[in-house]
């Protein structure tokens, strides 16, 4: 078996982004040698995620506003702890803080219209991906 660790960094500009990373995930997997396995992409904060879906701007869009219809800005209970970002750790749960992806003769295995993403709900300070590639 092989494995190989890369770190993706973040520092959005704004508080919510999202960012498609799938290039930078498929130049990981590529350059990994593991030729069948998975790949783990794994946001490393508890207000960030991860998924899979269609890059697509309207679909974004509805993303953050089904995200803020469940989980809205406001007063949560973590606020108590002098924080303000009770919603970010809540769309972390929505959404997921990790994906686990086929490798295939040494590619990352997506359909034809997946996309990694990475979202930020909680920005403007450095962050990071882990991305792990396992196989053989």
């Amino acid at each position: 078996m092989t494995s190989a660790t890369e770190y993706l960094w973040f520092e959005t500009q704004n508080a919510r982004e999202f960012v498609n990373i799938t290039d930078r995930v498929r130049a990981i997997v590529r350059g990994s040698g593991v030729q069948e396995g998975l790949v783990l992409v794994s946001a490393m904060h508890i207000t960030a995620a991860v998924w899979v879906n269609d890059d697509e701007r309207g679909l974004l869009e509805d993303i953050s506003a089904w995200s803020d219809r469940i989980a809205p800005p406001g007063d949560y209970h973590h606020h108590r702890t002098g924080e303000r970002n009770g919603d970010a750790h809540l769309k972390n749960l929505l959404l997921g803080h990790q994906v686990i992806l086929p490798v295939t003769r040494g590619d990352l295995d997506l359909g034809p219209w997946e996309q990694v993403f990475y979202g930020e709900f909680d920005g403007r300070r450095r962050k990071r991906v882990v991305v792990k590639v396992l196989g053989d």
